[in-house]
C-alpha cells in the first residue's frame, strides 16, 4: 500500500512540475526516454552551471566586455536565455513573455538576468516533453529558411548552452572569478 501511496504521490509531483512549465506535455501515461530524457539531464547540468557562474558574477562585472563590440557578461546570459525561449518555439512550446532579441540591451540588472536565465533554462529543459520520441525526425523550418529535425533542434539548444557556458567561463576566469564548480574543496 505504501508503495502505491509513493507512486501516486511521485506522479502527482511530476504532473504538478510538468504543469508549472506550462509547455507541451510528454506523451499520455509515458516518462521521457532515451534521448529526450539524456537531453533533460544534459540541459539541467549545464544549465545549473550557467546559474551558478551567473550568481558568482559580481554585479559590477555584468557590464564588462572583453572588447568593443562583443557581448558584455550580462548580454551573454540574456542571449542564452532568448536562444532558450525561442528555439523551443519552433517544437511548439510558447515564447517565454517579455523575451526578445531586444532583451540583450534591455535587461541589464543582474537579479532580472538571473531570474530570466533560470526560467530560461526551465522552458529548455521542457523542450524534451515538446515532442515524442517518434517526432524526432519530423522536420520543422526555423528562423524562416532552415529545415531541421526536431532532434536538431534540441542538439541546437543543447549545444549553444555549452558554447556560452564556456564563454562564460572564460568571461569570468578574465574578471578573476572562479567558477563555483571548480573550487577546491
Amino acid at each position: 500500500m505504501r508503495s502505491i501511496r509513493a507512486l501516486v504521490g511521485t506522479v502527482a509531483i511530476l504532473g504538478l512540475a510538468r504543469g508549472a512549465f506550462a509547455q507541451a506535455p510528454a506523451p499520455a501515461g509515458a516518462a521521457l526516454t532515451g534521448l529526450r530524457a539524456e537531453y533533460v539531464a544534459e540541459v539541467e547540468a549545464v544549465g545549473k552551471k550557467l546559474i551558478d557562474l551567473a550568481e558568482a558574477m559580481p554585479a559590477d562585472k555584468y557590464s564588462w566586455r572583453p572588447a568593443p563590440g562583443v557581448r558584455s557578461v550580462g548580454e551573454v546570459f540574456v542571449h542564452v536565455s532568448v536562444s532558450a525561449s525561442t528555439l523551443p518555439s519552433f517544437l511548439g512550446m510558447k515564447k517565454l513573455d517579455g523575451v526578445s532579441r531586444d532583451s540583450e540591451k534591455t535587461v541589464t540588472d543582474k537579479a532580472q538576468i538571473v531570474a530570466l536565465l533560470k526560467k530560461a533554462i526551465a522552458n529548455a529543459a521542457a523542450a524534451g516533453s515538446a515532442v515524442s520520441d517518434a517526432d524526432l525526425d519530423k522536420k520543422v523550418k526555423i528562423y524562416g529558411d532552415q529545415e531541421l529535425t526536431q532532434r536538431q533542434v534540441l542538439a541546437r539548444i543543447l549545444f549553444h548552452m555549452h558554447e556560452h557556458l564556456g564563454q562564460s567561463i572564460a568571461y569570468a576566469r578574465m574578471n578573476g572569478v572562479t567558477p563555483p564548480w571548480s573550487k577546491a574543496d
